[in-house]
């Protein structure tokens, strides 16, 4: 099929490379030309693992491209989907200007019947309010449709996520619309066993945001539990791993920790939480708005154990931060636990020098006020306290022996639990973490 796809951040450079993968003739649209020429070369503009490959492939077999020429795109495709950026608003909500602008770009060029497919995350009613405004602007006029298709890719395995989904859910208001996207789809669906939810355009709108919040109320729970163990004594890790083999609970996102981050998950509860007030679903909105506060709450805790581990003050202190991305495997920093953390130190009068794997060049631009080192060792030269405020497996591997050589003081407050607690301590170290006591 001949599909195009607007927008080519995070999620759309990867669904219009994993389209292209599938068999499909896909044009990959954007407005910065400085991201298409990078994507032509057959490169991402971010790190995302295994993306590059894929592009390269598929543009190296002719059925990939990318452009800014929305009038190429109208002419080519007969399935257009949307991907753009629907960041939060100041109220909350999701701000939806980019997905009108690129309905106004779009829309007054299709000449014949097609089908526009949404799969940026919004609110309750956008493909409606979206169908109307293409139809009322494009010359083949109610030949133009709009179904919702949410995506569900994570950073990190955004590539595994696109070809080899754990669902597929349609949102439609027709049956030639579902007949369109399971043509799309086959040959993933018909290659392994996933799941084909088809349902109304409206729950199609509300599962991403859904699944995001349930997420999100989940590893706050087990933070609020974790900061319940250190108070009691309890050994939460020891707690978790119990309780996980519940069949009703399982163990996945239920590992203590700073918290959750970046461009999803907290811009999705922070819409549901106004969707719900809006409703005046005044239960929901509460346990909502708890969820956020706990998870903040543990980056405030993160600043009162490295506070209390250099003696009542940081204001001159010596700071190495392991991790500037929100998790590992990534470069994006976008609401980074770690990263906020380590400007709180600065602000407190810390000097804070920030190792990452992937994410420095990110870290930087956004926290130019920090320092920055090119290895976890050479942050910590002459720090009085490391933080790991990131999972990488890289500190997991370090060697405590050989960081304490570099260290004027050897503390550590691993707010991530990668670390081996009782290694750290054999090798002298004084270890603080979120769950569990000195």
């Amino acid at each position: 099929m001949k599909i195009t796809v607007i927008g080519s951040g995070h999620l759309g450079a990867t669904h219009a490379a994993g389209m292209a993968e599938i068999g499909h003739d896909v044009i990959g649209v954007d407005i910065d030309p400085a991201k298409i020429e990078t994507l032509n070369a057959g490169r991402g503009w971010f790190h995302e693992p295994e993306l590059d490959e894929l592009l390269a492939r598929n543009i190296g077999a002719g059925r990939l491209r990318f452009t800014t020429d929305f009038a190429v795109a109208a002419e080519f495709g007969d399935v257009h989907f949307l991907a753009v950026g629907t960041p939060s608003g100041t109220d909350g909500a999701y701000d939806l200007a980019q997905l009108t602008g690129a309905i106004e770009r779009l829309a007054p060029l299709l000449t014949r019947p097609c089908l526009i497919v949404g799969k940026s995350t919004v609110s309750p009613g956008t493909a409606q309010r979206v169908e109307a405004l293409a139809r009322s602007l494009a010359p083949a006029g109610d030949g133009v449709e709009v179904a919702w298709n949410p995506e569900f890719l994570r950073e990190g395995t955004a590539v595994a996520d696109t070809l080899t989904p754990d669902r597929i859910v349609l949102g439609v208001a027709s049956t030639e619309a579902e007949k369109i996207l399971r043509l799309v789809y086959e040959p993933i669906t018909g290659g392994h066993d996933c799941p084909l939810v088809v349902t109304d355009r409206i729950t199609a709108e509300m599962v991403k945001a859904t699944a995001n919040a349930y997420l999100a109320t989940r590893i706050s729970f087990v933070n609020a539990v974790a900061e319940m163990c250190a108070a009691s004594g309890a050994n939460v890790a020891e707690l978790t791993e119990a309780i996980g083999y519940d069949a009703r609970i399982g163990h996945h996102y239920f590992q203590p920790g700073l918290g959750f981050g970046g461009g999803c998950l907290p811009k999705d509860l922070h819409a549901f939480t106004h969707q719900a007030e809006t409703a005046g679903v005044v239960p929901a909105a509460r346990l909502l708005r708890g969820v956020d506060e706990v998870n903040l709450h543990m980056r405030s805790r993160a600043v009162e154990l490295a506070t209390g581990a250099l003696d009542g003050s940081v204001s001159g202190r010596r700071i190495a931060m392991w991790g500037a991305s929100f998790k590992p495997g990534i470069d994006d920093v976008r609401d980074s636990p770690a990263l906020d953390v380590a400007l709180r130190l600065h602000q407190a009068g810390a000097r804070v020098t920030v190792y990452d794997p992937q994410g420095l060049a990110m870290a930087r631009q956004f926290a130019p006020q920090l320092d920055y080192a090119g290895t976890a060792a050479d942050a910590a030269d002459h720090a009085e306290l490391v933080v790991v405020g990131t999972g990488w497996a890289e500190f997991k591997a370090l060697d405590p022996y050989a960081i304490a050589d570099r260290v004027s003081r050897r503390a550590l407050l691993d707010t991530r639990g990668v670390l081996s607690v009782q290694r750290w301590r054999a090798a002298g170290w004084n270890v603080l973490g979120l769950g569990y006591q000195s």
